[in-house]
């Protein structure tokens, strides 16, 4: 008989000992089989950052639990983009699915079993990209359904397969053709969307972001792949303040979290959630929404 969480972890931290104590308290509740841990090396010019980071990794020592521990720890600092990736890339290098939990998202107990539940029924579902655990709109679903269809991508504190992952380029490379050849023009049918995405991603692959998120909503769209969001916010962030690499101020967007309710109550078809996305663009997204305004704050 198996024991403990079965779907493998990875944790993603760096120099914020307090919220990575906190996220791996959620994690131990679960006593994971597998956990994976990646750390990203202390900028030298950031006095005590090399402290912090060595404080912050030795919270993996508390595991004592039967579990099989990797980690991928950095001894210099490669930034956002390629740390974040390349550790994802690891991950999935020695997983076929997996849960991604970054230091500052904190999640409800539930958000564990129902990753886990879609991870595997969707498992090889090419429609279906990635399961975000975030719900910044609050709106009720048909039927009571526990989660939608969208194209939108939300990633604090989500879960794919290695399938999905593959293709993933930081730099980008496929999408000047992919824009020519009207790519953006198939998913909005809203100009500013358009306007928006097109900016994000030509910043993108001219490296003016130092980000890693944008390039996998690329991957995932070229696929033509959907996310999955529930019905309920299931993660806080709780990295709000100076300490943060992009969001030093939460902008409304430091949310409650609720249980997801069980057994889940799936969707009768695979297909986008266009009134809902479009609530999560006018929050999230748009140019007057709160997330936009994180989102100009990582422009080099």
């Amino acid at each position: 008989m198996q024991s403990g969480f079965q779907t493998p972890i990875l944790f993603l931290i760096f120099n914020r000992d307090d919220t990575a104590q906190a996220v791996f308290n959620e994690i131990k509740k679960q006593s994971p089989k597998y956990l994976y841990v990646a750390a990203d090396g202390p900028r030298v010019h950031k006095a005590g950052e090399a402290e912090n980071c060595r404080r912050t990794r030795a919270i993996i020592d508390q595991v004592d639990w039967d579990c099989e521990v990797k980690t991928l720890f950095r001894e210099s600092n490669l930034g956002c983009g390629r740390a974040v990736s390349e550790a994802i890339t690891w991950f999935f290098n020695n997983v076929e699915k997996g849960i991604i939990l970054e230091d500052d998202c904190l999640p409800d107990p539930s958000f564990f079993s129902y990753m886990e539940e879609l991870l595997l029924k969707y498992e090889n579902d090419e429609r279906v990209s990635a399961i975000s655990g975030d719900n910044f709109i609050a709106k009720p679903l048909p039927n009571n359904e526990s989660y939608f269809f969208g194209i939108y991508h939300h990633i604090w504190g989500w879960a794919s397969w290695r399938r999905a992952w593959n293709g993933y380029d930081l730099k980008m490379t496929k999408w000047v053709a992919s824009r020519d050849s009207g790519l953006l023009e198939k998913i909005f049918a809203d100009k500013a969307e358009r306007a928006y995405w097109t900016n994000i991603l030509n910043a993108c692959s001219e490296d003016k972001i130092d980000t890693w998120d944008y390039q996998w909503t690329f991957n995932c769209w070229n696929k033509e792949a959907l996310v999955i969001h529930p019905n309920v916010n299931m993660v806080k962030n709780i990295g709000f303040d100076d300490r943060a690499t992009h969001t030093k101020d939460d902008n409304g967007f430091s949310l409650e979290v609720f249980k997801m309710n069980f057994p889940l109550k799936h969707p009768l078809l695979v297909e986008r959630n266009k009134k809902l996305e479009k609530a999560m663009w006018e929050k999230s997204f748009k140019p007057q929404g709160r997330l936009s305004r994180i989102v100009r704050k990582i422009f080099k």
